[in-house]
């Protein structure tokens, strides 16, 4: 069975998952939705995606249509979401799920109620460098004692990951700091007790903070401190030392060192060194399989109440 996906969002990661999903079998982009109709035709064609338009409504009338990937500004993704599951769509949104909780809450509320596969796109879960260091704490390996994470971007102004202009503000909050909130948790297996947060100045312009500073406790004992700036001229991305008690590690994206910045194999983790196509082959798979993914909307909610804590200490 063939399944048939719209995709919202034709901007730098919309285009991210249009590559990862021609690597993955019986699954076929039958329509794309933007903002900008010529933009969005372009990308149609460049794609063999027979279908473009502006309006989302218009792709979830298509009676073929399973499944719709959200990559549209943060603002936009609870209630797209939420509309694409009333219509009877399976929904994979991308981080952040929401940017105000109650937000959040309306969508797991609406996937209990509709029964959709309901995923959020927390790619570090399945980056082959995090998934090799959670293999070793599932195994009784390896134990965190400490997440040591720098999220560092140079971002002044509204562009993308492909330095084009952006219609919408990012966060460093609500969206990036999601990643580790979660990652966190996630591979701690233990849920987030303590949290703690303080921001740089407000941009005059941007009108949020280009510094932020984040401390966080499990249950379990373990912590982690998270670094993020929009400010950093250097190597952007996000860069993950788990110090733990038999190894320390160090994430950078799909890639792994060790403590002593030697590489570690991970190409046979999984079937791709590629987050992305890992993230969408889960989301197909649950489909499929007609169970909850890995990233489910309500696995995630609970970074998102931690942000929610967070934002009331930056006195947001």
């Amino acid at each position: 069975m063939t399944i048939h996906v719209a995709l919202a969002g034709a901007g730098a990661f919309g285009i991210k998952h249009l590559d990862a999903i021609k690597l993955i079998p019986d699954v076929k982009v039958i329509s794309v939705v933007g903002r900008d109709l010529a933009k969005t035709q372009e990308v149609a064609q460049q794609y063999g995606i027979a279908h473009a338009t502006t309006d989302l409504n218009e792709s979830l009338a298509m009676g073929q249509l399973d499944a719709v990937i959200l990559c549209t500004p943060t603002q936009m993704h609870a209630a797209q979401a939420i509309a694409c599951m009333r219509a009877g769509k399976h929904v994979q949104v991308e981080i952040p799920l929401c940017d105000v909780l109650k937000d959040g809450q309306a969508v797991v509320q609406t996937q209990k109620e509709t029964g959709r596969v309901a995923m959020c796109g927390h790619t570090r879960r399945f980056n082959p460098s995090h998934q090799f260091v959670r293999q070793r704490i599932l195994a009784g390996q390896f134990r965190i004692q400490q997440m040591d994470v720098q999220t560092y971007f140079f971002r002044r102004t509204n562009i993308n990951a492909l330095g084009q202009p952006r219609s919408w503000t990012d966060h460093l909050l609500w969206h990036h700091a999601a990643h580790t909130v979660d990652l966190f948790a996630y591979q701690a297996q233990s849920p987030v007790v303590q949290a703690n947060a303080i921001q740089g100045p407000i941009h005059p312009n941007l009108g949020i903070a280009m510094d932020m500073s984040i401390q966080l406790k499990a249950a379990n004992g373990a912590i982690c401190t998270l670094s993020l700036s929009f400010n950093n001229e250097g190597p952007l991305g996000t860069f993950f030392r788990y110090i733990g008690d038999t190894a320390t590690y160090i994430a950078r994206y799909d890639d792994l060192f060790n403590g002593k910045d030697e590489k570690i194999d991970v190409s046979k983790v999984d079937v791709s060194m590629n987050g992305i196509e890992l993230q969408d082959r889960e989301f197909f798979a649950a489909i499929r399989e007609g169970r909850e993914p890995n990233a489910s909307v309500a696995q995630v909610l609970p970074c998102y109440e931690v942000l929610h804590k967070l934002e009331g200490q930056l006195g947001a």
